[in-house]
């Protein structure tokens, strides 16, 4: 199928759905409706999380703020949602890290590899003084950062071999998402790296244009990517951020008391996305290795510890190096 002919068939999708062509804010009679969009499948944190925002937004305002949920890359894949953003026809977007570190470069210093210990460490980061920096950035080209969700601490699937030392990738052609950091981390361990969306990733695995990806047990689990890469090796490479971002033209036609209302059950959707993140890395890990389908590894953490300990270095001579060490310096302290 080309690619006219596939934009073609998801502008009737989005036109029989009624989130085509939809106004940024919609109101009437004191009603307020806004779009939220994102790229995960249903089931996903991600997915869980913004319902779950939906329905408290609906109840805290008796019904008055209508939050509707594209998902699934249903508005565009995360490029075209941070475009629409920026011209103000989508409200929101739970984005991801590679995409939206192309219009503010440090965002995609959080994936540095084994920057984070756990998720928590990540967390008490990016809310801190790190968040409030990238948060300034994001509002010089026109977004409003409403909360850094979790996407996981990532490990590596491959449908060839288990993977346990940084030389078992050599030969792999790996998926990573359009994430400086991720190629960067994955060149240095001696890989072949190719840039695929998300929404189409399944497909390339089943049919051998890469082995194999990295992505958090949930993003695996969720888009059942387990049935086409049989190993799953557990590398905790990296930790990725979902930025969550509202457009400002949007944003600024709400009034005050309404932003307060967004605001705080953007909160409580980040806090809840990040417990779901937590809780399905455990279920999930117990999940797989009961699997019989499933190979599940652990891998040598210090090893590639070592063979990527030069991509963090080098990031720290790029133009926004300081910005890295400031980073590198609050994960150490966490």
């Amino acid at each position: 199928m080309t690619k006219t002919s596939t934009m073609r068939r998801r502008t009737v999708l989005l036109a029989a759905t009624g989130l085509l062509a939809m106004p940024a804010i919609a109101r009437g009679q004191g009603q307020l409706r806004l779009t939220l969009g994102h790229n995960a499948a249903a089931g996903n944190p991600r997915s869980v999380a913004a319902e779950q925002m939906s329905r408290q937004l609906r109840e805290k305002s008796n019904g008055r703020i209508e939050l509707r949920i594209a998902g699934a890359a249903q508005l565009g894949d995360d490029l075209a949602m941070l475009t629409s953003l920026r011209t103000g026809a989508l409200d929101m977007s739970v984005n991801s890290q590679g995409p939206s570190s192309t219009l503010v470069p440090e965002i995609a210093a959080l994936g540095l590899p084994f920057l984070f210990a756990t998720n928590q460490a990540a967390y008490r980061v990016v809310d801190g003084a790190v968040g409030e920096e990238l948060g300034k950035k994001l509002q010089a080209i026109g977004l409003i950062s409403l909360g850094w969700w979790d996407n996981g601490i990532r490990h590596i699937t491959n449908s060839r071999r288990p993977i346990n030392q940084p030389a078992d990738l050599r030969g792999l052609k790996i998926r990573t998402p359009a994430d400086p950091a991720t190629i960067d981390t994955f060149q240095a361990l001696g890989a072949a790296t190719q840039q695929i969306n998300f929404s189409e990733l399944y497909v390339a695995l089943q049919q051998g244009v890469v082995d194999g990806q990295e992505n958090p047990l949930a993003n695996i689990h969720s888009s059942k990517l387990h049935e086409v890469n049989r190993f799953i090796s557990l590398t905790g490479h990296k930790w990725e951020c979902s930025p969550f971002i509202a457009s400002r033209i949007a944003w600024g036609r709400l009034s005050e008391a309404d932003r307060r209302l967004l605001t705080e059950a953007a909160k409580e959707a980040t806090d809840h996305n990040r417990r779901l993140m937590l809780e399905s890395d455990e279920k999930l890990l117990v999940e797989y290795r009961a699997n019989p389908n499933v190979a599940v590894n652990q891998a040598d953490a210090g090893a590639f510890r070592t063979a990527t300990a030069v991509v963090l270095d080098r990031w720290e001579t790029r133009p926004y190096g300081a910005f890295v060490k400031q980073l590198r310096t609050a994960a150490a302290s966490v």
